[in-house]
């Protein structure tokens, strides 16, 4: 398999699993609430980050010895912490949106276009210590089309 190949086939993975983790966000959301669901996801995140990060942690272990950190190498700025709040808001308000009239689609398309725009935005800034690039005409196109089929899932009622 290629690297493109693989490209898409884990740009499909992560689409689909994000839809089947905010439809069981929604689900849960609708029985108890959105801020106990929120919490209830980031939970289960954390028990699943742990987990990988052990046994990665193992697993590198027993290949080869860790390399020593660059001495260009510090500590992650403190507002990188920070990270975690926007994503809290947005578990409870995708819940909240999923079980009002915009459903699913109108939520997925909405998320979506979001970090289409977050991620020009990091890219133009330089966030995140990745290389500063300018807007191009293609980033507004694919964020114009994006948005449009926002606009056309969530006014039509898809």
């Amino acid at each position: 398999m290629s690297g493109r190949a693989v490209d898409w086939a884990l740009a499909i993975a992560g689409g689909v699993l994000l839809t089947l983790m905010t439809q069981a966000n929604a689900v849960l959301a609708g029985h108890t609430g959105p801020l106990y669901a929120s919490w209830a996801a980031h939970g289960l995140g954390a028990v699943v980050a742990s987990v990988l990060v052990l046994a990665l942690a193992r697993r590198a272990s027993a290949t080869a010895p860790a390399p020593a950190p660059a001495e260009s190498e510090g500590r992650a700025p403190l507002w990188y912490y920070l990270g975690g709040i926007p994503g809290a808001l947005v578990v409870v308000l995708s819940a909240i949106a999923v079980n009002s009239e915009l459903a699913l689609a109108g939520t997925i398309a909405l998320m979506l276009t979001g970090q289409i725009l977050f991620g020009t935005l990091s890219d133009h800034l330089g966030l995140l210590h990745t290389p500063r690039r300018r807007i191009t005409p293609m980033d507004l196109a694919v964020a114009g089309c994006v948005l449009a089929g926002s606009v056309l899932i969530v006014v039509g009622g898809a």
